[in-house]
């Protein structure tokens, strides 16, 4: 039986003189991978469908046994040059998909996941990088996984913050109360940041156009979310790595 959904190829794999192994995330059946044979030579069946960022309509069937499905062929819906743009704005594109790899496998929330996907490389297509959204992406992704961390009051006893820099430790499940964070090393956080993040939860998950973060939500928004995402991260992530590289934190105003 022949399957067929939308997709986004996360990533692919060159495999022997001309097969490949596709990564693609599709909103029904979550994270898959599939086996292309003679994708490097057959023009017709996958030509540029398989290059990462693409979207595409994959029809696959599944195999005996084993993770693979077999892929039959891909239809080209879009391929997003605009990605290719610059460095900045081309490993971006690749750490979401990297990170949506990492965070939600095949039982994932697929729908959910494809959706943000898709609307955060349409975004980078059209408009290029951003720390905006960079931090919209990872935010969002992690409240899909379920690991977002408790950000406007106590996660140790669920009681009020107080006005200006809050103590945050993603290992503590979030920002903590003077009586609760007992001294520990820990992240300072402004309360403002605090709330500029849990009302960004409250947006649509697919709108990225038009936020506009002051520098200091967009330094101590870095600081809090590389923390939370370092705690549920089960291994690096190449682009992380390089995206830091091309993006270094910024300095708050007054900093020296």
């Amino acid at each position: 039986m022949i399957s067929t959904s939308e997709a986004i190829i996360l990533h692919h794999t060159d495999y022997g003189e001309a097969d490949r192994i596709v990564t693609f995330l599709t909103p029904d059946h979550g994270r898959l991978k599939g086996f292309a044979r003679a994708a490097r030579k057959s023009r017709k069946r996958f030509g540029a469908a398989l290059e990462p960022f693409a979207e595409v309509k994959m029809h696959w069937t599944t195999r005996g046994s084993g993770d693979l499905v077999n892929l039959r062929d891909a239809e080209l819906v879009t391929l997003r040059i605009g990605l290719r743009r610059d460095l900045e704005t081309l490993t971006l594109a690749g750490y979401g998909c990297e990170l949506t790899e990492v965070l939600f496998d095949e039982s994932g929330v697929g729908v959910e996941a494809f959706q943000l996907l898709q609307a955060f490389l349409d975004h980078l297509d059209s408009e290029g990088y951003s720390v905006e959204a960079r931090l919209l992406m990872e935010i969002r992704m992690l409240s899909l996984a379920g690991y977002v961390p408790h950000l406007l009051h106590c996660a140790a006893c669920f009681g009020p913050l107080p006005d200006g820099p809050v103590s945050f430790s993603a290992s503590a499940d979030g920002s903590l109360c003077p009586d609760c964070d007992h001294g520990r090393e820990t992240l300072k956080v402004d309360r403002m940041t605090l709330g500029t993040f849990g009302r960004i939860l409250q947006t649509p998950l697919t709108r990225f156009a038009d936020f506009k973060l002051s520098l200091r939500s967009r330094q101590e928004g870095r600081a809090l979310l590389s923390d939370a995402l370092r705690c549920h991260l089960h291994r690096p992530l190449k682009s992380l790595e390089s995206l830091n590289r091309y993006s270094p934190l910024e300095a708050i105003e007054g900093d020296t």
